[in-house]
C-alpha cells in the first residue's frame, strides 16, 4: 500500500485554489498560506536561529539529525518540519500519533529506506503529537532514526523527558519552541495582512482589534491567523474593508472583555482578583479568573500572581497553599492553554478556601526594614565560620552549641547580632495550621530565653 495514501503529505507553502484578486476565495485557510517558507520567516523562537545554530545546521549545511520539537501550540513545529523538508529537498510525509500505528510507522519507513536504495530523495518524517504514541509504537521509529533512513522530526506539547522513550530521546535533538510575544504575533498578522500570500492589502486592521486578537491568539500563531482569517470574511459580509473589534467578535463568537493589559482594566481586574481571593470569596475570584481568562491575559501573570498570593495572604495557615501554587504554574507551562484554566481555576479555589494569614509577609518586610534601617550588627563570635585553618585561634566557633545533640532539638543560644536582642519579627496568626507554629514557638523561645543573659556577654 502506498503510504501516501495512508499519511497526509504536505503541500507546498503558497497560493493554493485561489484567485489573486479575491485573497479569501481560496481552499487553503490563511494559516497555511502563509506558513514560513524559510528559518528567517519563522516568528518568535530566535533563541534557535542564531548562526551556526543546530537548526541552522540541518537545514543549511544539511546535516543530518532527528529533532524533537517541544512547545505550545501554534509556535512553529510542523513549520520547521516542512522547512526542513523544502530547503533539503527531501519527501515530506507527515503521520499523527493519534491514528497511526505501529505497522502504519514501519510502513513509512520500509518506503523512505526502498527508496534510498533506489537513489531516490530522503524523507523527513512528521510525527506529530509523538507523547501520544505508545512505547512500542516509539520503539517503532528507532530503526529509522538510527539507519537514517528518515530525517525524524517528532513534535510533542508534553515534557519530552516524561512522555519520550530514552533510546528516542537520546538519538534527537531537543528544541525548546517558546510561546510567540505580543511583538511576534502582531508582526504575524501584519505579514497576512499585506502579504500575497495572505490577505494582499484587501483588509485594514483596527487598533483595538488588533489588540484583541492578539490577546485572543495566546501566543499561538495559527489561532492569530484563523481569527484574522475568519474576522476579514465576517467584514466582508458587512460590506466594510476594515476589520473592526465588532467583526472580530461575531467572527470567533467571543464578546470581547473591555480589557487592556496595559491600562486601569489589567491593574482593577487583577486587584479585585487577588482581595476576593483574600477575602475568601470562591466565586469572585473565579468570576475574575474568568475574565482574564477570556481576555486572553497572559496565563503565566495569572499564575505568578497565585504563587505570590500564596505565601503573602495564606502562608503557614495552610503550608500546602504554595505548593498548590507552584503546581499550577508549572502545569500552564507544560500544557498551555485553553486547558490550564482547569489548573488555574482549581488553584484558585484551593488559595480562596484556604485559611488566611499576612504573619509572613509581616515578618520578612519588618525583617527588611530593619536591615535597611541599620540595624545589622556583627554575627555573634560563636556562630562564625570555623571550618577554616586558624579560625579557632580568633574564638570562631567558640561555644557553639550543636542543636541535634539537644534532646529537645533546640539548643539555648543566641544566634541574632546584639542589636536585635529584643528583635521580633514573625508573629503568627491562630489561623489553621498557623496555631500549631504559634504554639512551638514559644516552646522555642522559651528555650533560646534561657541563654539571654549569657548571650548578651558574649
Amino acid at each position: 500500500m502506498d503510504e501516501e495514501a495512508l499519511f497526509e503529505v504536505a503541500v507546498p507553502t503558497g497560493r493554493q485554489g485561489g484567485s489573486l484578486a479575491d485573497p479569501l476565495n481560496s481552499a487553503t485557510p490563511l494559516a497555511v498560506r502563509m506558513r514560513p517558507q524559510t528559518l528567517d520567516e519563522l516568528a518568535g523562537q530566535g533563541h534557535l536561529l542564531g548562526d551556526g545554530s543546530p537548526l541552522r545546521r540541518l537545514v543549511e549545511a544539511d546535516e543530518p539529525t532527528a529533532l524533537l520539537l517541544w512547545g505550545p501550540p501554534g509556535t512553529g513545529k510542523t513549520t520547521i518540519a516542512a522547512i526542513v523538508s523544502a530547503q533539503t529537498n527531501r519527501r515530506f510525509v507527515e503521520v499523527s500519533a493519534v491514528s497511526a500505528g505501529v505497522k502504519e510507522v514501519r510502513e513509512v519507513i520500509d518506503a523512505a529506506r526502498r527508496q534510498l536504495a533506489a537513489g531516490g530523495h530522503q524523507t523527513v518524517l512528521f510525527v506529530d503529537e509523538v507523547h501520544r504514541f505508545s512505547k512500542a509504537q516509539q520503539d517503532a521509529l528507532l530503526p529509522g532514526v538510527e539507519n537514517r533512513w528518515v530525517t525524524l522530526v517528532a513534535a510533542t506539547t508534553e515534557n519530552p523527558f516524561f512522555s519520550v522513550i530514552s533510546p528516542l530521546l537520546s538519538r534527537s535533538l531537543l528544541l525548546t519552541l517558546e510561546p510567540l510575544t505580543d511583538d511576534a504575533v502582531r508582526a504575524v498578522v501584519g505579514r497576512a495582512l499585506t502579504d500575497e500570500r495572505g490577505l494582499a492589502g484587501a483588509f485594514s486592521l483596527d487598533v483595538d482589534a488588533e489588540d484583541q486578537l492578539v490577546r485572543l491568539a495566546g501566543g499561538d500563531a495559527r489561532r492569530a491567523l484563523t481569527y484574522l482569517e475568519a474576522s476579514a470574511n465576517a467584514s466582508r459580509s458587512l460590506g466594510r474593508d476594515a476589520i473592526t473589534i465588532e467583526a472580530l467578535e461575531a467572527a470567533v463568537d467571543r464578546a470581547a472583555v473591555r480589557y487592556d493589559r496595559q491600562g486601569d482594566q489589567h491593574y482593577d481586574v487583577i486587584s479585585a482578583f487577588i482581595k476576593s481571593i483574600r477575602g475568601s470569596d470562591v466565586d469572585a475570584a473565579l468570576h475574575y479568573l474568568a475574565r482574564m481568562v477570556e481576555a486572553g491575559e497572559d496565563p503565566r501573570f495569572i499564575a505568578r500572581r497565585l504563587v505570590i498570593l500564596a505565601s503573602e495572604d495564606v502562608g503557614l495557615a495552610d503550608p500546602s497553599a504554595l505548593t498548590t501554587a507552584v503546581a499550577a504554574a508549572q502545569a500552564v507551562q507544560l500544557i498551555g492553554m485553553p486547558e490550564a484554566r482547569l489548573n488555574l481555576g482549581q488553584a484558585v479555589i484551593a488559595l480562596a478556601l484556604a485559611p488566611k494569614s499576612n504573619a509572613v509577609i509581616r515578618a520578612v518586610d519588618a525583617a527588611v526594614a530593619d536591615v535597611r534601617a541599620g540595624k545589622i550588627g556583627s554575627v555573634p563570635v560563636h556562630l562564625r565560620d570555623a571550618h577554616y585553618r586558624a579560625a579557632g585561634q580568633i574564638g570562631h566557633g567558640d561555644g557553639y552549641l550543636y542543636a541535634h545533640s539537644d534532646p529537645r532539638g533546640v539548643a539555648p543560644q543566641r544566634h541574632v547580632p546584639d542589636l536585635l536582642i529584643d528583635a521580633t519579627y514573625y508573629r503568627p496568626t491562630t489561623h489553621g495550621a498557623e496555631e500549631q507554629y504559634a504554639a512551638r514557638l514559644e516552646r522555642i523561645k522559651m528555650i533560646l530565653a534561657d541563654d539571654e543573659g549569657r548571650g548578651r556577654d558574649r
